[in-house]
């Protein structure tokens, strides 16, 4: 199974539009939070039919209006802070967080922990658990607009970069 992990759109649809395209193929999306507008979470639903797991992150500033969007959607499944479910046969926790995800990740009770927050990309393991930080996918604080592409059969997380 194909994962396509996003976080930190703030609002950037030429970007989320552009990534949106590259995974066509994906089984599966999982948002980090941080949409910003529920405009974005429209833009989800209208482009991206399969399962999207999505956190709330802190410059969402209209929480209500974003699950109200979600709902308008059913492959959507928006919590409002931590998402913990199982995807091809791994469990996965997800949280906008960085700080937050650390101690997740450390309990060693998750297959893969996924977060944002910090704008850094970063893939790498402690002990069992997987753990992904995606980047940005707006760009705007880095420069790079980046997102990542898990494959849960083998292990492996490919870093995809806009242009």
């Amino acid at each position: 199974m194909k994962v396509a992990i996003f976080s930190d759109i703030h609002d950037a649809l030429p970007q989320l539009k552009q990534a949106l395209a590259q995974i066509r193929d994906t089984d599966a999306l999982i948002c980090c939070g941080d949409f910003c507008s529920p405009f974005v979470m429209k833009a989800l639903g209208e482009a991206y039919s399969r399962p999207i797991f999505a956190v709330l992150g802190n410059n969402d500033g209209d929480p209500l209006l974003l699950a109200e969007r979600a709902r308008a959607y059913g492959q959507i499944r928006l919590t409002p802070v931590f998402a913990d479910f199982l995807l091809d046969g791994r469990r996965f926790a997800v949280i906008h967080y960085d700080s937050v995800a650390r101690p997740i990740i450390a309990s060693g009770w998750y297959d893969v922990v996924c977060f944002g927050h910090n704008h850094q990309y970063e893939v790498d393991r402690e002990g069992k658990t997987l753990f992904i930080n995606p980047g940005e996918l707006s760009g705007v604080l880095t420069g790079r607009a980046t997102f990542a592409i898990l494959d849960t059969e083998t292990g492996s997380v490919e870093k995809k970069s806009l242009s």
